[in-house]
C-alpha cells in the first residue's frame, strides 16, 4: 500500500453564501488559502481505495499530559470528517463525481 504524507492543516468545508464574494469572511479565507496551498502540493487522489487520515492540532490551551494521553486517539467533535472530505475533494477536483470510494478518519495529533 502506497502512502503519502502531507503536511497541510485541515480545513472543513464552510457553508458559504453569494455574500461571501464580497465580504470575506475570516472561515472563507482560511478555506480558499488552503484551497491554494492543496493546489499547490500536487495533492492527488485516485478514483477509488483511498483512506484519507486527518490529524487535527490539539488546542495549546491543554496540558502536556493531556496531549500526551489524546495523541493519536480518535477526533469526536467538529469539524465532521465529512465537511475535511468535502474540502479535499473540492480542492483538488473541478468535478469530483469521479470518486466513488473513499475512507476518512480524523485523530488527534
Amino acid at each position: 500500500m502506497k502512502q503519502k504524507i502531507y503536511y497541510i492543516n485541515p480545513v472543513p468545508k464552510p457553508r458559504m453564501t453569494q455574500r461571501d464574494a464580497w465580504k470575506k469572511r475570516p472561515v472563507v479565507v482560511k478555506y480558499h488559502a488552503f484551497c491554494d496551498e492543496m493546489r499547490a502540493s500536487r495533492f492527488t487522489l485516485p478514483e477509488s481505495g483511498t483512506h484519507l487520515t486527518f490529524v487535527i492540532p490539539m488546542p495549546k490551551s491543554w496540558s502536556k499530559k493531556k496531549r500526551i494521553e489524546m495523541n493519536g486517539k480518535p477526533h469526536q467533535q467538529r469539524p465532521d470528517v465529512d465537511n475535511l472530505i468535502k474540502a479535499v475533494m473540492d480542492a483538488i477536483f473541478d468535478e469530483d463525481c469521479r470518486v466513488w470510494n473513499i475512507s476518512a478518519s480524523k485523530l488527534w495529533g
